[in-house]
């Protein structure tokens, strides 16, 4: 099916675009688009696990600033911007190069979905947990990570109905946030999280209001109202409620697997181990919504039910039930692990299939030879 996407934030149309098109020019012709969009994921990856390696546990910027070197944060925004700028630019260079191809949309939005999680999760670092005086509490962080989440699936949710990708705006603001707080974060230190803003909030309560704002009053009413014109219009894709709202059961049975583990965990495992779990809930997320990608754009069913909601409904079960004891953190540790590894495996078999199938090397613009 061919490619569309509509983008209508004055940001991005009136400010980044043209800051993308003159950076475009430098890219030489013969580099693959998908090495673009590759090199941008590995830059956040490597900086979210240079941020682990100083603050495993989300505590270094309340408890001892300092501890992350100002470098990390300045190197964070870097980072950030050039993941940014690689991400905008990827489907320019597709055009310029005429490679544009499933394959490239695919991983394009495959990486974006994992990615959304990771740029959460590191920033989380900057405005640490909380420690009585400030921060967020994990909870928070759980709520404001499934809130992202949820907006990158109802704008793909809104393309398997309608055909077309509306980039939420959300986007474009959140990274140029994202850069401006770890470029403050790096000149002035941690401390500017520390003291209260405005009547007694600090930036970090306002930058969760804005976002569940602009999700609950910009980002779903927008998708919804997308998916109503498109049923006006007789252009949807799919003509019965239960073909369109399909893609929404695992995510959501998902999420409410998730909560229940995070509400009732005797050891309290969110607490215990907040990065290794809201980890997980980015890969197991990343996943589900990679499958709805790989269905809209081949025009097949998903499946009702994710396989990964059965091991989760299972260590859920056993940890809620005391069954788990001691065991919780290793379980999750394992269930981490696992996820990850299926994910990877996920990723690589359907570009394989699919450089195979369009006969295409994922990361060059060289023809394959046919056989």
């Amino acid at each position: 099916s061919q490619y569309s996407a509509v983008d209508t934030n004055p940001l991005s149309v009136y400010i980044m675009q043209p800051i993308w098109n003159k950076i475009i020019k430098i890219v030489p012709l013969w580099i693959a688009p998908n090495l673009l969009t590759f090199s941008g994921f590995v830059m956040i990856l490597f900086n979210y696990f240079l941020i682990s390696f100083y603050d495993w546990d989300y505590t270094a910027s309340g408890t001892s600033p300092g501890l992350v070197p100002t470098w990390v944060w300045l190197f964070s925004a870097f980072t950030t911007f050039c993941a940014y700028a690689l991400d905008s630019i990827d489907g320019k260079h597709a055009r310029r190069t005429q490679s544009s191809t499933p394959l490239g949309e695919l991983f394009d939005h495959g990486l974006d979905s994992w990615a959304t999680s990771i740029f959460v999760l590191s920033f989380f670092s900057v405005c640490s947990r909380d420690n009585g005086k400030t921060g967020v509490s994990v909870y928070t962080m759980y709520i404001y990570l499934s809130i992202v989440l949820f907006n990158f699936m109802c704008s793909h949710w809104e393309k398997y109905n309608t055909g077309v990708l509306f980039l939420p705006w959300g986007y474009d603001i959140s990274q140029v946030v994202l850069i401006a707080a770890y470029l403050l974060t790096g000149i002035v230190g941690v401390e500017v999280w520390q003291k209260p803003l405005l009547f007694g909030y600090y930036i970090t309560d306002v930058l969760v209001i804005l976002l569940i704002g602009f999700s609950l009053f910009l980002s779903f009413p927008q998708t919804l109202y997308n998916i109503h014109r498109a049923y006006l219009k007789k252009t949807l894709k799919n003509d019965s409620l239960y073909e369109g709202l399909l893609p929404l059961v695992s995510p959501l049975l998902l999420f409410a697997l998730l909560t229940v583990w995070v509400v009732f965990s005797p050891s309290n495992i969110l607490a215990k181990q907040p990065r290794l779990f809201l980890w997980m809930v980015g890969v197991a997320f990343s996943n589900v919504i990679c499958k709805v990608i790989v269905c809209q754009m081949s025009s097949t069913r998903p499946e009702p039910l994710h396989w990964f909601l059965l091991p989760l409904a299972l260590l859920v079960s056993a940890a809620i039930s005391g069954l788990l004891g001691a065991m919780e953190e290793a379980a999750l540790g394992a269930l981490a692990a696992l996820l990850t590894a299926a994910h990877l495996h996920y990723g690589v078999c359907v570009g394989r299939q699919l450089s195979e199938h369009l006969n295409i090397y994922i990361f060059s613009l060289k023809k394959r030879v046919q056989e």
